[in-house]
């Protein structure tokens, strides 16, 4: 195996230490994963300056004493001199033939097989480029399975997309045409710490078109959420600043409408759980002031149908005059204005307000009662005045002597009284002042 147990124990009992004194529980996951998978891995033992590759990137402030004692504890013989020894000769040759194995490494299937075949060393820099894009696209991926799939926040969907980003560069620098066969001589020479396969390409990349599509799914979500969350804000203020039982009533639906957004989630998605989680709060709180609410709406319900009549009542007391029928009628509608206020509770939190009303309102019907008294009284003194101008009429003698004379004058005199009564800003009261003229000069007359 290419990680011995006791040298696994000693990393795993460093890297536990950290996670918990750094809190960076989803790296220690990363590297534990790898070390298992290097622990069963059958192939050259791990060394000193491989180990960096598998722990420091998720765990940058790695004791590196721990690092070599491990390394130590995993070399059971001499190999890695050796190792080391034809590293250092491979590297020599390889700079003496710069050039050579600059062409030979050109990605073009044509090169790089026949000499794959007859002098796989030359082909070392792809071979470690490719080493390299592996395990960092294992690497990208084991992170992005992490922070996608088992995400806390919208900072972990954010970094996930980058990793995704990043793994999904390393595949494709990867020849897929190099794929199976170029790879195993050159790894059962130096003891790749991989194995290449079109099926773990293949896998590689279904898993990162899931989470790339996993993403947009989350951040479709989160963006649904905070427009759901910004609705809600919007409504909940303008319920507060509401003026009105209409506009409270416009706010109120408004914020129902928002809570019913986070209902709608994805809930297999992070913002389909945050929202499930402040759906419950938020729902709290609609609750509360629905419920606060609701006593005072049938008071303001009340003030308003009480205004509804006072307008219409108001309206039809434009102008100056207006008969006895038309009076009638206006009355009715403060009496409905009234009767609406008076039936609003004391202990209603509109109490004061609706007391306000029914003064104003009990002002303006004492004078539409008054009005209407007076129309009543001119209208039927306009009729007696009228009643007896006719009989007088009818029973005036040709020449009257002085007796019928002071009878004739006593009776307008009484024409003119009834005339008198008639009030201004009544219907009859123009009719009136013409008839009072008349009947005046008459009796000038005599």
């Amino acid at each position: 195996m290419r990680l011995n147990p006791q040298a696994h124990k000693l990393l795993l009992t460093e890297i536990d230490k950290q996670s918990k004194r750094q809190n960076l529980d989803i790296q220690r996951d990363i590297v534990v994963k790898r070390l298992q998978k290097l622990s069963i891995q059958e192939g050259k033992p791990l060394v000193e300056a491989e180990l960096p590759h598998l722990i420091t990137d998720m765990f940058p402030d790695f004791d590196r004493k721990i690092l070599q004692k491990a390394a130590k504890i995993n070399q059971k013989d001499g190999k890695f001199a050796k190792i080391a020894t034809l590293g250092g000769v491979v590297a020599v040759g390889l700079l003496g033939f710069s050039g050579l194995v600059w062409f030979v490494n050109l990605p073009y299937p044509m090169i790089r097989r026949p000499v794959a075949g007859i002098a796989p060393m030359l082909l070392l820099p792809s071979y470690l480029s490719m080493d390299r894009n592996y395990r960092e696209a294992i690497a990208h991926v084991e992170q992005a399975d992490q922070l996608v799939n088992k995400a806390t926040s919208a900072a972990d969907i954010g970094l996930g997309a980058e990793k995704v980003k990043l793994a999904q560069e390393n595949l494709d620098k990867l020849p897929v045409w190099f794929l199976g066969y170029e790879p195993v001589r050159m790894c059962h020479f130096m003891g790749c710490s991989w194995n290449f396969t079109f099926d773990e390409f293949s896998r590689a990349r279904a898993q990162i078109g899931r989470m790339d599509a996993r993403i947009f799914q989350e951040n479709n979500a989160l963006t649904q959420l905070q427009t759901a969350e910004t609705d809600l804000q919007k409504a909940k203020q303008a319920y507060q600043t509401a003026t009105n039982i209409s506009q409270q009533q416009t706010a109120i639906a408004d914020w129902q409408t928002a809570l019913d957004q986070l209902t709608v989630l994805p809930k297999e998605t992070l913002a389909g759980t945050t929202g499930a989680t402040k759906y419950r709060n938020y729902q709290r709180d609609f609750n509360q002031v629905v419920g606060s609410v609701a006593g005072s709406n049938q008071t303001q319900t009340m003030i308003v149908a009480a205004q509804q009549f006072a307008n219409l009542a108001i309206k039809n007391s434009q102008k100056s005059a207006y008969t006895v029928t038309e009076w009638q009628q206006i009355e009715t509608l403060w009496e409905n204005a009234i009767d609406r206020l008076q039936k609003v509770d004391s202990k209603d939190p509109d109490y004061v307000a609706a007391q306000a009303y029914l003064a104003d309102y009990t002002q303006k019907f004492g004078v539409v009662k008054t009005r209407l008294e007076n129309e009543e009284k001119s209208t039927l003194a306009i009729a007696n005045a009228k009643q007896q101008t006719q009989d007088l009429i009818s029973s005036l003698p040709a020449k009257p002597n002085p007796d019928e004379r002071n009878k004739l004058i006593s009776r307008l005199q009484g024409i003119i009284d009834q005339l008198k009564q008639v009030q201004p800003n009544t219907t009859v009261y123009a009719e009136a002042q013409t008839l009072l003229q008349q009947a005046q000069s008459k009796l000038s007359q005599l």
